[in-house]
């Protein structure tokens, strides 16, 4: 049976790691290097890393910062923000990711799926979404860019099959609703999606308790989820939490 994946998110703005609630009232909580390096040794499975100003400020991705983490860690290592061409992904993953979150570029330029996967193979594209709940879309679901900011036209679910086509090889779901409230993940749409597409569906948002993990690995069906509040708030480990999903049934690698 496929393990299931715990994957530690750092927010990172202005070179620091940030927190906030739905997107919005933001606060420093650390030196992103530290925090990968600390994260790894509890026995995360990967980390991602976002930098949520970047396509906003427009501009391309932190490359030192970038490889800094990357130095860390000797897991997957996502990244994400302000990646809006080949040559930035090529310059991403030479500083040290494995792979490359494409989000709001992705869909300004979806033919950037496309030539990222056809040139750097499509488990290295990783399509972000951030959705939030609007019952005039098809799915009831609709794709936000530019960190939560700007509203676009697309259905999450329409958005998610075609970035799946282009050559998306994993999707990072992000609930704008539920993102940083520790209620609990988006378990609709992430069971929706999971159940219309052939690649890792990873959710994102929301996650407060063990319980919450357990949950949507398993009744909505995604391959991993996000974390990032309840572990940068100390009263969880990633040890803690693979401990207690394991005591759930949840199969997690627990050789750390």
């Amino acid at each position: 049976m496929l393990k299931k994946r715990i994957i530690i998110c750092l927010d990172v703005k202005d070179g620091r790691t940030t927190k906030g609630v739905k997107f919005l009232n933001n606060v420093d909580i650390g030196d992103p290097v530290d925090m990968a390096a600390e994260y790894y040794k509890q026995g995360v499975d990967e980390l991602v890393f976002y930098d949520i100003m970047a396509s906003a400020r427009g501009r391309g991705p932190i490359l030192d910062l970038i490889a800094r983490v990357a130095s860390q860690v000797f897991i997957p290592f996502c990244v994400g923000g302000g990646i809006g061409t080949i040559d930035d992904i090529r310059s991403t993953i030479l500083a040290g990711a494995e792979k490359i979150s494409l989000n709001s570029q992705a869909v300004k330029n979806p033919d950037l799926i496309k030539q990222g996967a056809k040139i750097f193979g499509n488990q290295c594209i990783v399509l972000g979404m951030d959705a939030k709940r609007d019952e005039s879309m098809k799915s009831g679901y609709r794709v936000y860019i530019n960190g939560g900011r700007v509203a676009t036209e697309l259905d999450a679910l329409d958005w998610a099959v075609q970035a799946v086509k282009l050559g998306a090889g994993e999707i990072v779901l992000n609930s704008i609703d539920a993102d940083g409230t520790r209620q609990g993940y988006e378990l609709t749409l992430t069971k929706l999606i999971s159940e219309h597409t052939e690649v890792p569906i990873i959710a994102s948002g929301g996650g407060g308790t063990s319980g919450h993990l357990a949950e949507v690995l398993t009744s909505a069906k995604a391959d991993a989820a996000l974390i990032a509040s309840m572990v940068h708030s100390g009263e969880y480990t990633v040890g803690s939490i693979k401990k207690d999903l394991a005591k759930m049934g949840v199969p997690v690698r627990l050789d750390f």
